[in-house]
């Protein structure tokens, strides 16, 4: 079985976990199970490639945090979720223009033997 090396997929991390949150604000668990379940189990985010995520595009200013009381199951634990700010909405925009013209250039020169 093919793995997807984590230096071909690093670059898009951010932009798969924004999709993610711009549909919803979510937290970092919640985040990697969907990941892995949109990627049909081919993607496992490491949790310390997630979390060194969250800092950099919450510097960035891509994502806020924010604690919530109550997990979705309603049990009382705090949790730490993240929601995508316009700066975030505007990035993400970009790198999917941007994984648009990759793909074109790089499919030119794959060929299946």
């Amino acid at each position: 079985m093919v793995e997807i090396s984590s230096d071909v997929i690093r670059g898009y991390n951010d932009t798969m976990i924004l999709s993610i949150l711009i549909k919803e604000p979510s937290y970092g668990y919640e985040i990697s199970k969907q990941i892995r379940r949109i990627s049909d189990d081919k993607y496992i985010i490491k949790e310390t490639t997630l979390y060194s995520a969250f800092t950099r595009m919450e510097k960035n200013g891509y994502i806020e945090s924010f604690v919530a009381d109550k997990d979705p199951e309603g049990n009382g634990k705090k949790r730490t979720y993240y929601r995508v700010t316009d700066a975030g909405r505007e990035f993400y925009n970009s790198k999917c223009d941007e994984w648009v013209l990759t793909k074109e250039v790089i499919e030119r020169f794959i060929e299946k033997k």
